[in-house]
C-alpha cells in the first residue's frame, strides 16, 4: 500500500484508505464515474499523500451545506465529506453545477 510506502503506520493507512474509498463513493454515487489519482510527496521536511477525486458529474450546488454533518442528498447519514475532511490534514473541494467536482487532500506523516 502507498501509505505504508511512505511510512505511515497501519491505522493511518487505514484512516487514509477510509477517506479515499468515500471520495470513490461518492463517484459512483453521484457522478457515475471519474477518476481518483494517488501521489506520494516526499519534500525535505515531510512526507504524505496527494489523492485527487474527480468527476464530470452534475457537480455540487452548495459546497458548505455538503460540508455540514448530516446533509445528504441521497438519503445517507451525510458523513462522507464531512469525515473525510475530518481524517485528513488538508482538504479542498472544487466543484460546479454541470461541471463536476474535484476533492484534493493531503495526509502528512508526523
Amino acid at each position: 500500500m502507498l501509505a505504508l510506502s511512505v511510512g505511515f503506520s497501519e491505522t493511518d493507512a487505514t484512516l487514509i484508505a477510509t477517506a479515499i474509498s468515500e471520495l470513490a463513493r461518492n463517484i459512483v454515487t453521484y457522478a457515475k464515474k471519474g477518476e481518483v489519482q494517488l501521489r506520494a510527496e516526499k519534500g525535505t521536511t515531510r512526507a504524505g499523500i496527494l489523492v485527487i477525486a474527480k468527476d464530470s458529474g452534475l457537480g455540487i450546488s452548495n459546497i458548505k451545506q455538503a460540508l455540514q454533518d448530516g446533509f445528504s442528498t441521497s438519503g445517507s447519514l451525510g458523513l462522507g465529506l464531512p469525515g473525510v475532511k475530518r481524517l485528513v490534514d488538508e482538504f479542498e473541494i472544487v466543484s460546479g453545477t454541470g461541471v463536476g467536482t474535484v476533492v484534493t487532500i493531503r495526509k502528512w506523516k508526523l
